[in-house]
């Protein structure tokens, strides 16, 4: 097996968090990058998942534990819409995948933009689970956008080879 894995597998812990999150970035949104807008919008499960879907809801994510979880952004300081659950998975029609993978590019230039400014055990409240700190932000989504990387490439999978 051969891993192509970037700069990031040495230094110091902040590093090797925000060079892992950059990498799930990357890796998530190469899973509808050159797809048609049709197959990208193509609903191959049960739940509301699409490969555009995905990066809309990641952007989603980005926005919430980044702009107003860690920064206490108002909403109204916050790019973009800020609903979880099922509708941040919601494309209008007029979005197209280059525009809804723009959109998490730029959620994520902010979340690297704020987070710059504060230290991995500087702690906020999350209005469910409490007292978080960065370090947990940067854990979480890293997970996060691993699995949902995986989601897409099955996604893909699917569109490659219909059963």
């Amino acid at each position: 097996m051969t891993w192509s894995i970037p700069h990031i597998i040495t230094g110091a812990e902040r590093h090797l968090l925000e060079g892992s999150l950059d990498r799930n970035r990357t890796e998530l949104v190469n899973t509808a990058r050159g797809l048609s807008e049709a197959d990208a919008r193509r609903r191959l499960v049960a739940s509301p998942t699409t490969a555009i879907g995905l990066l809309k809801h990641a952007a989603v994510a980005e926005r919430i534990w980044f702009q107003q979880v860690l920064a206490r952004l108002p909403a109204s300081e916050c790019d973009g819409g800020t609903t979880a659950g099922d509708t941040s998975f919601t494309v209008a029609d007029d979005e197209t995948l280059p525009d809804v993978i723009a959109e998490f590019e730029r959620a994520s230039e902010r979340s690297r933009a704020l987070a710059a400014h504060f230290d991995l055990d500087h702690t906020t409240t999350h209005p469910v689970l409490g007292e978080v700190n960065l370090r947990f932000i940067y854990l979480l989504l890293i997970e996060d956008f691993a699995r949902h990387a995986g989601h897409g490439d099955i996604l893909r999978e699917q569109l490659k080879n219909p059963s």
